[in-house]
């Protein structure tokens, strides 16, 4: 029996005045689908997701939800007016005895419900409108960019939520890592034409790379044989004009179906251009502490960074890492400790928070106006690490257009101003680059570019970035903040620092005293408790599922106190029972596993 799709699209064309975004578009979501979106910045990714969602209006062809599925969409940049706090926003379509859900999501995705929208920052902002989304469950969602501003841990609970989940889901993202764990078929957006495979992520740039040869050589046939026509005609037309006529026009065709294709994007003329060289000792750290109140950062730390390092700065958002690069730049005091710097140091730094970018200015002014490129008496060139250059030019090494350089920086997308970003940074003579967070919304080509750039920088990198793959290829040392001031060293990147840290897990196990031969399995696998180590992690964590558990309950019995509530919201009083037997249940269950382990430990 055949399924019924999530979402169907047919014939689907939408332009915004130029060149097509996506022409004669079909697609169809299954259910279960788990679908990587992927394509350039600016290719129309968000866009496309948009109109799955509804929000967008195509200039023609038709969208079929079928009745009973919902579809959810969690866009970068939600509108909470109207709301007083995130979880007033984040609760708003869920019948109260289903609350719960977004307090689970919450402390996954680590956003505070109570925090205020006014205050609020962007990535709590969308932290709480994932949490929606995740809370309300609908059976298609639609995902853009849901790992930006969430610290590695988060990025692991949502991935294992949504290898869980039974809903079909479509995934914009720049996070290799992410994708290739979720993904099973890759849609591809290139100018205007949108391709799908049957396969994850991780067979999609093996798949890119063949479709562009295989263009590349019909171009090339082509363009033979245009060039073989046009010497027919030269030659041979006087001769025979009225026999060939056919031919002339056929070489009038082959011209305009070269003339109708499209160029493919390149790659953005990026370069960091390393200045004078530094000394070889670029930082030395010694013994340096930091707290905020009770709040420890960082407790007795030492290294020595040379140049030429690649530094990674890891650990949970919040827990301190721009406060210790600003310790180590010599922006922020230690309270014990001391920080010396190297000589000929020549700092570039490109900051998450882009407060660099005037959202109100043009890209143009964002670059004349910048105090290090101006260029005196020369408002349209700008200056490119010692030179002079006309600002169009420049920007046209970054991928823009001559009409967005008139166009005001809130215009772009998150990978547009990040690569704007980067043209400032890279405008400068360096030897030392702070990367915080450079990674967000770059597309894959961008981000294997600067992958190359920095790994040819003759210089030294302080990075922080919550991308696993990028991490892996970049970082020569790990420093990983763990929380209480805990601010470890480690060799390479982000998977050497988890295998030495699961190594280091293991060897801090009681070992255990030899046995005889055939007791010696068992002893292995036990803790000193007598229990195994995943009862001894599973007797740790019950108390809090318990917590949880009775947390949930009260509230359902709260909710359903109301003696009206039966008979004014029958269906919702129905749902709040279910959840509330469910949740009974699993305490029940729960109490009955603690106690059983809880016996098992004491007996040995």
């Amino acid at each position: 029996m055949a399924r019924v799709p999530l979402l169907q699209m047919n014939d689907i064309s939408l332009t915004f005045g130029g060149e097509p975004v996506f022409d004669k578009l079909d697609l169809v979501v299954q259910p279960g689908d788990r679908v990587a979106l992927v394509g350039r910045n600016g290719s129309g990714k968000s866009t496309l997701m948009k109109v799955m969602a509804g929000m967008v209006e195509p200039d023609k062809g038709d969208i079929v939800v079928p009745p009973g599925v919902q579809v959810g969409y969690m866009e970068q940049d939600p509108d909470m007016s109207g709301f007083a706090t995130l979880g007033d926003f984040a609760v708003s379509k869920l019948d109260p005895s289903e609350a719960y859900k977004v307090e689970r999501a919450g402390e996954g995705l680590k956003f505070d419900p109570a925090r205020s929208v006014e205050t609020a920052s962007g990535g709590e902002r969308r932290r709480a409108a994932l949490a929606k989304l995740m809370a309300e469950a609908p059976e298609l969602m639609l995902l853009d960019e849901p790992t930006n501003h969430l610290d590695i841990e988060a990025i692991a609970w949502l991935e294992n939520e949504l290898k869980q989940t039974r809903a079909g889901y479509v995934l914009i993202s720049h996070d290799r890592a992410f994708l290739r764990e979720l993904t099973r078929a890759t849609l591809w957006i290139d100018r205007g034409m949108t391709r799908r495979q049957e396969k994850g992520f991780d067979a999609f740039e093996q798949w890119r790379d063949k479709i562009w040869d295989e263009e590349d050589q019909q171009r090339h046939k082509l363009n033979r044989k245009i060039k073989a026509e046009a010497r027919w005609a030269v030659e041979g037309i006087s001769a025979r004009r009225k026999r060939n006529q056919g031919r002339v026009r056929a070489l009038g065709e082959l011209r305009k179906e070269r003339a109708s294709q499209i160029k493919r994007q390149g790659t953005a003329a990026m370069d960091f251009q390393a200045g004078p060289k530094s000394g070889r000792k670029v930082i030395e750290v010694k013994g340096i502490s930091k707290a905020f109140g009770d709040k420890q950062i960082v407790q007795n730390l030492d290294i020595l960074i040379q140049r030429g390092d690649r530094i990674a700065f890891v650990g949970p958002n919040g827990v301190g890492k721009t406060t210790l690069i600003k310790m180590m730049m010599g922006q922020e005091t230690p309270d014990e400790g001391t920080v010396t710097l190297g000589t000929n140091l020549l700092p570039a730094i490109f900051d998450q928070s882009r407060a660099a970018l005037d959202p109100d200015m043009t890209l143009w002014d964002s670059l004349t106006g910048d105090p290090e490129m101006r260029v005196s008496g020369k408002a349209d060139q700008v200056m490119v690490r010692g030179m002079p250059k006309h600002v169009v030019g420049y920007l046209k090494d970054f991928l823009f257009d001559e009409r967005q350089a008139r166009a005001p920086v809130r215009s772009l997308s998150g990978g547009e101003k990040a690569r704007l970003l980067l043209s400032k940074l890279m405008a400068k003579e360096s030897n030392l680059l702070v990367l915080d967070e450079p990674t967000n919304d770059l597309d894959v080509e961008t981000l294997d570019l600067l992958q190359e750039l920095l790994d040819d920088y003759d210089g030294t990198v302080l990075l922080v970035s919550h991308d696993r793959d990028f991490l892996d290829r970049v970082a020569t040392t790990t420093i990983a903040m763990e929380g209480n001031g805990q601010a470890v060293v480690y060799a390479g990147g982000w998977s050497d620092y988890r295998a030495q840290r699961t190594t280091e897990e293991e060897e801090a196990k009681p070992a255990a005293k030899s046995k005889p031969k055939k007791e010696k399995v068992k002893a292995e696998k036990q803790t000193e408790s007598g229990l195994s180590f995943s009862e001894k992690k599973r007797l740790d964590a019950l108390p809090a599922v318990m917590d949880r558990l009775n947390a949930e309950i009260a509230k359902l019995e709260e909710f359903m106190a109301d003696p009206d509530l039966f008979t004014k919201e029958p269906v919702k009083f129905q749902k709040a029972t279910e959840a509330l037997i469910e949740r009974q249940t699993a305490l029940a269950e729960a109490e009955e596993e603690w106690l059983m382990l809880e016996e098992k430990a004491e007996s040995a």
